[in-house]
């Protein structure tokens, strides 16, 4: 079974991807890891929750689909790297590199140019905040697109409780003044696209045969691949390359969106994907930190309250998967 990849962008994705491993084989033995599981999971949260400071720093020097095609490009990179120290060979079923194309668009390509483009008009704060509601859309969806992941009383009262929380980070007792809605909306329908993306992975990539490492990596190369060939007809080439947003853009790539995965993928084999996911939650808390206390923007007090709600009704909506101890594939966790 193939799971996250989000952030950030998460996180995603990566977030995180936004693919990501499996699970443990059953019966193997966990590999000793050189670094301590929680700094891996700290250092995953910090990239992932800095990623939506990098995409308002690149888009002060780049159009969005440049920076989203720095930050594919950059990625699979490193992805690339990984493949070939380890010896890993991309899919050779034709039918599985369509299906990951479909996964690239949903899973990379369209959100992150959605969270580049809003991040031009609302602050990266915000930004972060709008990705955490990605486990509410997702929890709505399965409901309609998976027969299996029928909601419980709990469920539907997190997914109630989440929507109380975005109406009151938007402010909605106030007409939602100062906000651009635009903005607003494209960053929504950026989180709503990586449970559109795993839901479609989750019912057609699952028994590839292929590695996990493997199946990202493709998956990355596609995303880049299409901004490629969409890029030049709403983009010029750019004439200057600020070193402010181009290291930016780069960290973007390299960190989040490919170092990010490398990390999930190490997580999820040593302490499973139930703990490897909580990362999510801290993704829009250190976006929050990174926005008001490196770029000044401003919060006022319905900012993190309704933050806190989103985050608790987004735990509900997850816990029947901790209850029961199954793993579904949530790409939102891993690329902001």
């Amino acid at each position: 079974m193939i799971t996250s990849t989000t952030a950030p962008e998460v996180p995603a994705a990566v977030p995180a991807p936004r693919i990501a491993p499996a699970g443990r084989r059953s019966g193997a033995a966990t590999p000793r890891r050189a670094v301590d599981w929680r700094l891996r999971f700290a250092a995953l949260s910090l990239i992932w929750g800095f990623s939506f400071l990098l995409i308002k720093v690149g888009t002060d020097g780049y159009a969005p689909l440049q920076v989203t095609f720095g930050r594919l490009l950059s990625g699979t990179l490193v992805l690339a790297a990984a493949m070939a120290v380890r010896r890993e060979r991309p899919p050779r079923s034709l039918r599985t590199w369509g299906h990951l194309s479909v996964a690239a668009f949903f899973l990379n390509a369209l959100p992150f140019s959605l969270f580049a483009y809003a991040e031009l008009t609302i602050s990266s704060t915000l930004a972060g905040i709008c990705n955490a509601t990605s486990p509410l859309w997702g929890m709505a969806l399965s409901v309609v697109a998976l027969s299996e992941d029928r909601p419980t009383r709990r469920r539907v009262a997190g997914l109630g409780l989440g929507f109380v929380g975005v109406l009151t980070v938007l402010g909605a007792w106030q007409g939602f003044s100062g906000l651009d809605a635009t903005g607003t909306a494209m960053a929504l329908l950026a989180s709503l696209s990586y449970p559109v993306g795993w839901i479609y992975v989750r019912r057609t990539l699952a028994g590839t045969g292929s590695s996990t490492l493997a199946l990202t990596g493709s998956q990355l190369f596609l995303g880049t691949a299409q901004l490629a060939l969409i890029m030049p007809a709403f983009t010029a080439r750019p004439e200057h390359f600020p070193l402010p947003a181009t290291l930016a853009v780069l960290a973007l790539g390299a960190l989040g969106t490919g170092l990010a995965v490398l990390l999930q993928y190490g997580l999820v084999a040593e302490v499973g994907p139930t703990t490897a996911q909580m990362v999510t939650y801290f993704i829009p808390v250190i976006a929050t930190a990174a926005g008001v206390g490196l770029l000044g923007e401003r919060l006022s007090w319905n900012t993190p309250v309704g933050a806190l709600v989103v985050l608790v009704g987004a735990g509900l909506t997850q816990s029947r998967a901790r209850a029961t101890g199954t793993s579904r594939p949530d790409r939102r966790h891993a690329q902001p």
